[in-house]
Order: C-alpha cells, then sequence, then structure tokens
C-alpha cells in the first residue's frame, strides 16, 4: 500500500494529528483514509497504543503512518512518553479512538481544545463502558455514536457531532454495536475535519 498524502513533507495547511488506540484501529484507518484526500484539512501523523500488539499499529504502517508503542502502566511516564511522541511529531490534534486508558487532568488540560474522542452512545446518554447493552436494558429506539472534546470529567466535553442508528426489536448488544460502528466510520473523519478546519 503506498503512502499517498500520509508521508511526506507536512503541509502547511493541513493539520497534524495523533490517533491514540489500544486495539484493531478501525475507526484510525477511517481517519488515515479520510486524509487522503487532497481536499481534507488533516492528516494523520503519528498512531499511538498502550499495547504493543494492537492490530491497530500494524495497519498504521502499512499506510505509511509512524507508529509506537507506549506501554508503560504507570500514568504518569506513560503520558510523559506519549507527549514527547506528540510534540517530536509536531502534532496539532490528538483523537482518541478506542483508547482505553483514562488521561490525567494534565494532559486533558495540555492538549485542551485539541483533544477528541468518539463514544459508542448519544452522549450524554450512557457515558462509559457496556454503551449498547445499556441502551437496550433502557429500551432505547434511537441509539448511536458522538465525537466530543475530551475534558477531565469522562465523557463529559462538549459535543462535536453525533449520528444516530435505529435500534431494531431483534437487536443484541452484539448486533447493535456494529450498527453503530458503521456510523462512528463515517462521522469521525466529517468531525475531525470540523475541528481542523476551527484552529487557526
Amino acid at each position: 500500500m503506498t503512502a499517498g498524502l500520509i508521508s511526506g513533507p507536512p503541509d502547511v495547511a493541513r493539520k497534524r494529528v495523533a490517533v491514540l488506540i489500544s486495539g484493531r484501529g478501525s475507526n484510525m484507518a477511517t481517519l488515515i483514509e479520510a486524509a487522503r484526500a487532497p481536499d481534507y484539512p488533516a492528516e494523520v501523523v503519528l498512531v499511538v497504543s498502550n499495547k504493543a500488539d494492537a492490530g491497530g499499529l500494524l495497519i498504521a504502517r502499512a499506510a505509511g503512518v509512524a507508529a509506537v508503542a507506549v506501554t508503560a502502566k504507570d500514568k504518569p511516564t506513560m503520558e510523559a512518553a506519549i507527549n514527547r511522541a506528540l510534540e517530536a511529531a509536531h502534532v496539532e490534534i490528538v483523537a482518541l479512538a478506542g483508547f482505553m486508558r483514562i488521561l490525567s487532568a494534565d494532559f486533558v488540560q495540555r492538549w485542551q481544545a485539541r483533544l477528541i474522542n468518539i463514544h459508542p452512545s448519544l452522549l450524554p446518554a450512557f457515558p462509559g463502558l457496556d454503551t449498547h447493552a445499556r441502551a437496550l436494558a433502557a429500551g432505547m429506539k434511537r441509539h448511536g455514536c458522538t465525537v466530543h472534546y475530551v475534558t477531565a470529567g469522562v465523557d463529559e466535553g462538549p459535543v462535536i457531532a453525533q449520528a444516530e442508528v435505529p435500534v431494531l426489536a431483534d437487536d443484541t448488544p452484539a448486533t447493535l454495536a456494529a450498527r453503530v460502528l458503521v456510523a462512528e466510520h463515517q462521522l469521525y473523519p466529517k468531525a475531525l475535519a470540523m475541528v481542523a478546519a476551527r484552529l487557526p
């Protein structure tokens, strides 16, 4: 696979993005693919995982994107290493995509208004984990996903964009999760473009 717009000298008109992951990186892959469009206002220049065996690292490298693992269990050590990697890559926006670690208030403050996350519910409904099972248990007719700015509170930051999906009568948490994931893959590139376009 060729690197396309991902590699080469930075384009000053495009915001430099790092994606933080913990697993397979499907949302990360959609951001990398979206950034191949010549009119997209951001480029993914770095992927960071807190797990060395995260499948998304291989996907990023195959796409020509620098990808590193930061596996320190101690939060200050981990965040210091991540910040060093972000600064070395001249990152301007940090996008969380299935990054399964709670970031400290200091890290969030350092990247204020430049740190975003995608969450599998229509926030403020169902922050935290097990969102699909909780939506079904609550009898919701609509579910979906949210891209939001990250603040010190878990899943409490200002909403950037949302996408809805219907909840079907025979849904299980797995089938609902699959439908929401499709919506996530459509929403996150659009929301990142919105954030990049707003920054000076």
